[in-house]
């Protein structure tokens, strides 16, 4: 019996399970697929008490902000994050992972009607792509928010889907790689953590994706807005620097930071206060080479110079060393910069002067300097990025565009800059811009289907905007006028002026314009502007500085000069040369906001609000006052009301049809007319008050939410009868199928048996007469099998060969001292044999091939080790598996003056001996030091015996397992004493590296009983050498020096 089934999944959308056969068909359903059946938005009103509606334009009291909070309360206790306001997305941050993220949902939402499906970020993606693609128009996607509310992870979500669900060849697939891998980027040298955000976003971003005709993406474009280069010289507390700078410090190789001349800890430097992990810096170095930047770790040269520019203390410059790193990774004379930071160039009457920088001045002549360099490479490696995603296809010159803009959201803190300002005036503009296209495209809808449009009561923010912007009255030109104008300018001039200009202005209050009330909370240093989305109030401290955003003229000459080929591009000389004073920071980013309009204007938008809901970041709690504020600050409201000023609900014909046709006997089961007519005969039955709607040219619009409620709960009482009418038709069905399968006739059964049994006897007699020719055929074979090939014996012989192979194959030997080998056949020998010297040869070069040059030394020295010693020396089996180290001695170890009475000559090796005097065999305690051309032995500070190599006669040690060694000198010369007495610890080591340099390697000699040498002119002595349980050196009874060893081996 079949049963009817739904799931609510996730994402809030109800679908129905597939059958048995994978099949599955509802009638009020739209789409019909093998994986379930999405049943549309519609669905899920029926549990609209418990999970809200997924649209706030459904919502009844829609005026209410409390009504609004209680809807998205409800589908955040139920994870559904997303609900739409008309088209647009308002999303709620998690700060879990959901399973609503998969490749499965994006095929859920591909190529699927908006509104067929529960809200999502996909679905809004899809739009924008299906609407590209069809309607051949650029689209945008506008993402804003408060920091931490998750805009950069709805971008990257988008920017997922299109590498996901867009067709892709190899090409378009390094294109994808790279627009994904753009985001990581980005966010090391863009982001930093900041109070309410771990991972914020301290600029704008825009970004276009170019698709080609056939809808691949194959190619983007970034641009940035307004860097917070002001962090790199300061941070709130509480907050960091950006990422980039602790990813290098804790994650960069420690070759890198050689070079760099940086500490690993982020505590030694001023600009930095805590750290982040390794493995981030070194994905990020992965990533910047898959886009093609050049030498990536020199991209780090510039960013490694802030590190420098903040330690303690470095307002004055005390250090060489400082200053010395800082020139080498600028790329910059010295001398010179030591004087750009400390000076400041005057020009009076033609005449260049010098001015002295007192301390203030010169921290913020390194600062200004510091962000300089940090705001140009910012805009530099955004430059670069591009490079590596341009279109570069010239056939194909024509592409689509979908646009990102993921933007700071409106900002309200307890101190709010410049930097607030501007960003506040951007959101102002893109609230009047969302305005404008949302009633454009509410009336081109009622237009489009002939309904009469009725004006809309909204509050425009042009009035703000004008404020902010208006050419010579204006408090961007106010500023830039105060900036500009000769005399003692300062940040409260710049009050005063406001205060003057504007001051009557019936959005702009100060301290000394307000009322007695609101100068309680206002600053005498602040000024309120009444924004769309509130008040807030910026305090002018800094404002003049921000806006200026200079650098010392002799500051920007050291960095013209620069040979660092990133600053190079940076820092053009042209700049010094251009006699107009460059545009201020508030003016500059004026005219980069009136092109991203420009460009938002001439493309189709599509919105997402993003929303915290808690300042705590934890998962599952719903702070309602400060998403009550985000819900003000983002304008949702005014959104929803303007949204909801004309009908709430619209559907295409055969939509609604499709969906409700069950309700009205005369569209039930199927409609034969026009689709207008089948909706106007079903509206009609359900008792639709003519105010309740209007009838478009495709659409149905319903101005009131209870009226599609009405009729959805009425659908949802059809279906139990419906269900009951299906289940009684499929019994009938089913009992009827069952009766004509057993009915079938029998003699049609024993037919089909018969003929399958006469197929299957075929098969196992040809079966049989294989089996039988193949062992006729080997039998032959082996009888043959001396005789020379022919064709009794050919299958046998390379049966047999074949079997030797792929015996061989298998038994492979596994590495060069591995001496085992197949037998092979006697046809085979000859083969057998050079496959064997091929095979050994293949190991010994793979073998050596993996050797390094460090550990080819050392094995040379053990080759030479093992000529002179093995199975002569006691101690040699103990010193085998010991390395040979290139010192026994460190630096300072050796006193520095034996360094310097060594001069230039380079000293291969060291290593601490006992010498026994020639009279009395007294042990003193030396340092034996071995250079190109000498061996030395020295004595504190003083170089007691210098034995050139080529007068050094030879050498003897004994076969016992003691540490003594003589070196022999010639008798005649007058500048040796005699011969040289030593002992070691580590002798064998220490005779290798002798016999290396001197090139003696044939000259030692090992002795069994004892040892002769010279003690002066004509004199000899003899070391006796006895075996025995422990070493003991002593001067025996006869004069003789005597060692006793033990014996570690017999030989």
């Amino acid at each position: 019996m079949m049963e009817l089934k739904i799931q609510l999944i996730p994402t809030g959308e109800i679908i129905l399970p597939p059958g048995k056969n994978g099949e599955n068909f509802c009638h009020n359903c739209k789409v019909v697929a093998s994986d379930g059946v999405r049943a549309m938005m519609e669905s899920a009103l029926t549990a609209r008490d418990r999970v809200g509606v997924q649209d706030f334009v459904l919502l009844e009291n829609y005026t209410s902000e409390a009504a609004f909070i209680e809807n998205l309360r409800k589908r955040f206790k139920e994870n559904l994050i997303y609900t739409y306001i008309g088209s647009v997305l308002v999303s709620v941050n998690p700060y879990k992972d959901l399973e609503i993220y998969t490749k499965n949902h994006m095929e859920r939402y591909r190529g699927v009607n908006f509104y067929e499906v529960s809200p999502h970020i996909y679905a809004v993606a899809d739009n924008s792509y299906r609407s590209m693609r069809t309607e051949g128009k650029d689209q945008c996607i506008l993402i804003s928010g408060e920091s931490g509310a998750g805009k950069t992870e709805a971008s990257k979500k988008i920017l997922q889907y299109y590498a996901i669900t867009c067709p892709a060849s190899e090409q378009v697939q390094t294109v994808k790689d790279r627009l994904l891998q753009s985001n990581p980027v980005l966010e090391a040298f863009g982001n930093a953590k900041t109070l309410r955000n771990d991972n914020s976003s301290r600029f704008g971003k825009y970004m276009d994706i170019q698709f080609d005709f056939k809808g691949a993406p194959v190619g983007g474009h970034i641009i940035n807005y307004l860097l917070e280069k002001s962090r790199v010289v300061h941070q709130n507390h509480g907050e960091r620097n950006f990422h980039i700078f602790y990813q290098l410090i804790e994650g960069g190789e420690e070759d890198l930071l050689r070079r760099l001349g940086l500490e690993r800890s982020p505590l030694q430097y001023q600009y930095l206060v805590k750290c982040l992990i390794r493995s981030v810096f070194i994905n990020c170095i992965y990533v910047i080479k898959a886009l093609r930047i050049s030498d990536s770790h020199n991209s780090y040269f510039p960013f490694s110079v802030f590190c420098y520019g903040g330690e303690e203390g470095s307002a004055c410059i005390t250090s060489d060393t400082q200053i010395k790193y800082l020139a080498r990774l600028l790329g910059v004379n010295g001398s010179v910069l030591t004087e750009a930071l400390t000076h400041k160039k005057i020009i009076a009457k033609g005449e260049e002067l010098m001015s002295p920088l007192n301390l203030e001045q010169a921290s913020s002549a390194r600062d200004a300097l510091s962000k300089a360099v940090y705001g140009r490479t910012f805009t530099w490696l955004v430059n670069k990025i591009n490079a590596s995603l341009a279109y570069t296809d010239d056939s194909h010159k024509h592409y689509s565009v979908i646009g990102l803009l993921d933007i700071y959201g409106f900002e309200v803190f307890q101190h709010n800059s410049f930097e607030q300002f501007c960003i506040n005036y951007c959101n102002e503009k893109l609230q009047q811009l969302f305005i404008e296209l949302t009633l454009k495209s509410e009336q081109e809808e009622y237009e489009a289907e002939g309904i009469t449009w009725e004006p809309v009561q909204y509050f425009n923010n042009k009035i703000i905007c004008d404020l902010v912007e208006e050419k010579f009255k204006g408090i961007i030109s106010i500023l830039d006028e105060e900036c500009l104008r000769p005399g003692d300018a300062s940040d409260f001039t710049f009050l005063e002026k406001l205060e003057d200009t504007v001051g009557g202005h019936p959005h702009f209050v100060t301290h000394k314009l307000a009322d007695g009330k609101t100068r309680k909370v206002m600053g005498r240093e602040e000024f309120r502007l009444l924004h769309y989305a509130g008040e807030v109030n910026y305090n002018v401290n800094g404002f003049l500085d921000k806006n200026n955003d200079l650098l010392f003229r002799n500051l920007k000459e050291v960095m013209v000069m620069s040979e660092n080929n990133i600053l190079t591009q940076c820092f053009d000389r042209e700049e010094l040369s251009d006699k107009k004073r460059p545009d201020t920071a508030a003016t500059q980013f004026k005219a980069s906001l009136a092109k991203l309009m420009e460009i938002l204007m001439s493309k189709e938008p599509s919105y997402v609000r993003c929303i915290k809901p808690n300042d705590s970041k934890q998962a599952g709690r719903f702070d309602e006052v400060l998403i009550r504020h985000q819900v003000k600050y983002l304008g949702l409201m005014e959104n929803l009301r303007v949204r909801r000023a004309g009908f709430a609900y619209r559907r295409r014909y055969e939509v609604f049809l499709q969906r409700y046709k069950s309700l009205c006997p005369d569209t039930w089961p199927n409609w034969q007319g026009k689709l207008a007519d089948g909706v106007s005969t079903l509206v009609k039955h359900l008792g639709y008050k003519p105010e309740e709607y209007k009838l478009g040219r495709s659409k149905i619009f319903i101005r009131f939410p209870k009226t599609l409620f009405a009729t959805e709960d009425a659908l949802e009482t059809r279906k139990h009868s419906l269900a009951t009418k299906l289940q009684a038709g499929w019994k009938g069905y089913s009992q009827k199928y069952v009766l004509s399968v057993f009915c079938l006739p029998s003699l049609a059964a024993i037919a089909v048996q018969a003929w399958w049994r006469g197929i299957l006897a075929k098969r196992r007699a040809q079966r049989r007469r294989q089996a039988a020719n193949t062992i006729r055929r080997f039998v032959k074979g082996f009888i043959y099998r001396h005789k020379e090939r022919c064709p009794e014996n050919e299958y046998f012989l390379d049966y047999v060969r074949y079997s030797f192979l792929m015996n061989l194959r298998r038994n492979l030997p596994k590495n060069v001292l591995d001496k085992s080998w197949p037998t092979p056949p006697a046809a085979l020998k000859e083969a057998s044999e050079h496959l064997r010297k091929l095979c050994m040869q293949n190991m010994v070069w793979s073998y050596c091939k993996k050797i390094s040059p460090e550990w080819k030394h050392q094995m040379e020295q053990k080759m030479i080790a093992s000529e002179l010693f093995k199975d002569k020396k006691d101690n040699y089996p103990q010193s085998v598996p010991k390395l040979f180290v290139s010192t026994r001695l460190n630096g300072e170890d050796i006193n520095p003056k034996v360094l310097q009475a060594l001069g230039s000559e380079k000293m291969k090796y060291a290593v601490p001996v006992t010498k026994y005097d020639r009279k009395g065999y007294k042990p003193r305690p030396r340092q034996l030091l071995l250079t190109g051309s000498s061996a030395i032995i020295a004595e504190e500070g003083k170089l007691k015996q210098r034995i050139d190599y080529g007068a050094l006669k030879g050498i003897s040690v004994s076969s016992l397992s003691d540490g003594l060694f003589v070196l022999h000198v010639p008798s005649d010369d007058n500048k040796q004493k005699g011969d040289v007495v030593l002992q070691s610890d580590h002798v064998i080591e220490t005779l290798t590296k002798i016999a290396i340099c001197a090139e003696k390697i044939n000259n030692i000699n090992i002795n069994q009983g004892s040892i002769k040498f010279t003690v002066g002119q004509g004199k000899e002595g003899i070391i006796d050498f006895t075996p025995g349980s422990e070493l003991l050196v002593a001067k025996a009874k006869n004069g003789h020096l005597s060692v006793t060893a033990p014996r570690l081996n017999s030989r």
